[in-house]
């Protein structure tokens, strides 16, 4: 019965909606943690896991030997890979693919990868109008991985005391 005509009082007397007044206008007047994108950026972990890049080394050569632990891993079986072996014996890939659209950017493809050929790199602004142009093939992620090179040589060196 107290507990019901305690009710009724708070309600009566907007003690709820004064505590919202109160709190909104104590937040009116502190400064605002606004950023103005695209013209300012926060700050991004080293661990982001963006775009998808095929890295080369540094003689030009591509990493990716063709192991296809990335395609077993991924759990969206959005990685597809063909190889053939060289004339040297070692296995390089003829075709990669990811489909971007299944991809759910677990990162663990990357993590699997034994030379670190396959990274997600810094890049989070790759919107398209068709789904056709997420369908990156590897052209296009060597492309990434040459583009964002320095980036993520950067990021995995920050990294590398976590792993």
């Amino acid at each position: 019965m107290i507990a019901r005509i305690q009710q009724t009082v708070k309600g009566a007397l907007l003690v709820d909606l004064v505590g919202a007044l109160g709190l909104t206008l104590r937040e009116f007047f502190r400064p605002k943690h606004t950023v103005n994108y695209p013209f300012e950026r926060n700050p991004q972990s080293p661990r982001f896991r963006g775009e998808h890049a095929l890295r080369r080394y540094a003689n030009g050569e591509e990493r990716c030997i063709a192991c296809k632990l990335c395609e077993a891993i991924c759990p969206a079986q959005a990685i597809t890979i063909e190889s053939e072996p060289r004339a040297d014996g070692s296995r390089r890939t003829t075709r990669y693919d990811i489909d971007m659209v299944k991809c759910i950017y677990c990162g663990l493809c990357q993590e699997a990868c034994p030379v670190d050929a396959i990274v997600e790199g810094p890049n989070s602004e790759f919107a398209t109008e068709t789904r056709e142009e997420l369908y990156f093939d590897k052209d296009r992620l060597l492309d990434n991985g040459d583009r964002w090179e320095r980036q993520i040589a950067k990021n995995l060196e920050l990294d590398a005391p976590y792993r």
